[in-house]
């Protein structure tokens, strides 16, 4: 259930309606939009009658919220959610561009490598320091090391930084370096991870899972979003199917669906989607086609000596050409929209 205030409403009337929610014994969230100011109401509400809240001071109406992500839903927040990280706006207006190396392995290649797509159009720098991968042999990263390199990478170019974390008792050390923590899709049930980033008031980019449904997804968002961190990016990155053409399957269509279904800003990773260099540049156009608010793209300045992703990662030279083909989608399909508009089809 959410609480919808009237535009006019005082802070008092607010605290009243909180602290009647809290006498049932559930939980509110207040989220404020533009528009206007909603109370999520999560907990238990067996017993709680449906106008519990209606008529009271300051309440417009008590809407009930079907979908199981009360928080997440686009029902508790009709606009969209923009995320602040530093001066780059994730779900605004402008696309965002996520650049770096799949795993952070020296000071010269993480340098190098942010110099570079910041002069492609980047707006934000990843890089793995902790890397949990399929082979227990395989480079596993510089761990504290990697992302104070990070951290100085992202300094030197002005660019914000994001890093995975994936383990609950590293979340304080990996945000002391990062300005958005990264859940990858091998930990998106995590619960302890996704309640101990919740904590925390710092942005969270949250992969899909492996074989997650979108509302599995969204429940994910939902674990953190519980715990009072509002500052989630949703990253459609592929999801195993029975093709094996590519390393995964792009789910474009879910793009969409999780924009109609949540207002949490969505980008997508055509990198580990596809996991072939050659075809990370024509899903990236097609998951922004989608809607898709932003790109998280894998590139090293040398993908053959690579220590972890080499296959799928772009040399600063091809990103350059794929931020241009990117703003090229993008604007058309900015102009559609412009020239036939949004319409909604009505069943009957």
């Amino acid at each position: 259930m959410i609480i919808v205030m009237d535009k006019g409403a005082t802070k008092g009337q607010l605290e009243e309606i909180l602290t009647r929610i809290e006498g049932y014994g559930l939980e509110p969230h207040v989220i404020v939009g533009v528009a206007r100011t909603v109370i999520g109401i999560v907990g238990d509400k067996n017993g709680l009658e449906p106008d519990a809240f209606a008529g009271l001071p300051g309440v417009d109406k008590a809407v009930p919220i079907m979908a199981p992500y009360k928080l997440a839903s686009r029902d508790a927040k009709h606009e969209d959610t923009v995320v602040q990280v530093g001066n780059v706006a994730i779900g605004g207006e402008e696309l965002v561009f996520i650049a770096g190396p799949c795993a952070i392995e020296s000071q010269d290649q993480i340098l190098e490598t942010a110099h570079a797509i910041k002069a492609a159009g980047a707006t934000m720098l990843r890089g793995g320091a902790f890397k949990p991968r399929t082979s227990p042999y395989s480079f596993q990263g510089l761990g504290e090391l990697g992302l104070r390199l990070l951290a100085e990478a992202g300094r030197a170019t002005d660019l914000p930084v994001i890093s995975e974390v994936i383990e609950p008792g590293d979340v304080e050390l990996v945000a002391q370096y990062v300005d958005v923590l990264q859940i990858g899709a091998r930990n998106m049930q995590n619960f302890s991870l996704l309640r101990k980033v919740g904590q925390m008031q710092v942005p969270v980019l949250l992969k899909r899972g492996l074989a997650a449904t979108i509302e599995e997804w969204l429940m994910a968002a939902e674990y953190i979003m519980s715990e009072g961190n509002y500052q989630v990016i949703l990253c459609e990155r592929g999801i195993r199917t029975y093709e094996t053409a590519t390393r995964n399957t792009l789910d474009v269509a879910a793009i969409a669906l999780a924009r109609r279904l949540s207002h949490l800003p969505v980008i997508a990773d055509p990198s580990h989607a596809t996991g072939q260099v050659d075809l990370v540049a024509p899903a990236g156009c097609a998951a922004i086609a989608a809607g898709a608010q932003g790109l998280m793209v894998e590139v090293h300045p040398d993908p053959n000596s690579a220590l972890s992703d080499g296959p799928q990662s772009l040399t600063p030279l091809e990103f350059t050409k794929m931020v241009h083909q990117v703003h090229r989608v993008a604007n058309a399909v900015k102009q559609n929209i412009s020239e036939y508009g949004h319409h909604e089809r009505q069943v009957v």
